[in-house]
């Protein structure tokens, strides 16, 4: 199946200071893509320039085979790519129906935008009225993934979903991620532990300083993560 996001040779850093050096990467509709490496690999850059928000300094990014190397994050949005970030991407102030609200930009109607959030997560709907940073640390990720899904995304970007959650919960999470793909949604999960993600994903890499140091099926890498990076395999 030809992938819906591709990044060829993407290159990328902070100022002076280069943190992607060429980095190849595909994901397909309704595969499961986890990217794995330590802290400082950078692989929160690499989902911020798939998703527009950090500028690329060489190579391209390809929706679809479109070159979207210089969209802006909206325009992004609108085609279909959704990142939701680190700490969970979602407004603590505001209540869930706020929260939800808000995604009526894509054209949605706030009705349409509750039943798809709460026909994927039931516990939603017992908590509208809730300001969403007195929540669980579980039901606000779960908040995030509404919100992502109210796009009706094409590619879906997560960036450490499992941060801060107890093993059950983060199950429990990756099983809606696994139900998103099979819908045809293409997913690339970042996460720094190997264990965390690689049961749930078609296909994983390994970004080590700023390059891809190898890629394969996940049950093939397993013996290979503990000696590219430390800690990540147990």
């Amino acid at each position: 199946m030809n992938p819906i996001l591709e990044l060829r040779n993407v290159q990328a850093g902070y100022g002076r200071i280069g943190v992607l050096h060429g980095v190849d990467l595909t994901v397909a509709p309704g595969q499961i893509v986890a990217l794995l490496g330590p802290n400082g690999a950078g692989k929160t850059t690499l989902l911020r320039v798939a998703a527009g928000v950090h500028p690329s300094s060489g190579g391209g990014v390809f929706l679809a085979g479109r070159d979207t190397t210089r969209t802006s994050p909206r325009d992004l949005a609108r085609l279909g790519i959704c990142l939701i970030p680190e700490g969970r991407g979602i407004f603590p102030n505001l209540t869930v129906r706020e929260n939800l609200l808000m995604m009526t930009f894509t054209g949605r109607s706030v009705d349409e935008v509750e039943e798809i959030a709460c026909a994927r997560f039931p516990i939603l709907g017992k908590r509208m009225s809730q300001t969403a940073g007195t929540m669980s640390g579980g039901e606000q990720q779960m908040l995030a993934l509404a919100r992502g899904l109210a796009t009706d995304p094409a590619v879906l970007m997560l960036d450490e979903l499992s941060m801060g959650l107890a093993p059950l919960i983060v199950s429990e999470l990756y099983e809606h991620v696994t139900e998103i793909a099979r819908q045809g949604v293409a997913v690339l999960v970042v996460e720094q532990f190997a264990t965390t993600v690689l049961h749930t994903a078609d296909h994983a890499a390994v970004l080590v300083r700023g390059r891809i140091e190898t890629e394969g099926p996940p049950d093939e890498l397993s013996s290979e993560l503990a000696s590219l990076y430390l800690g990540s395999a147990s």
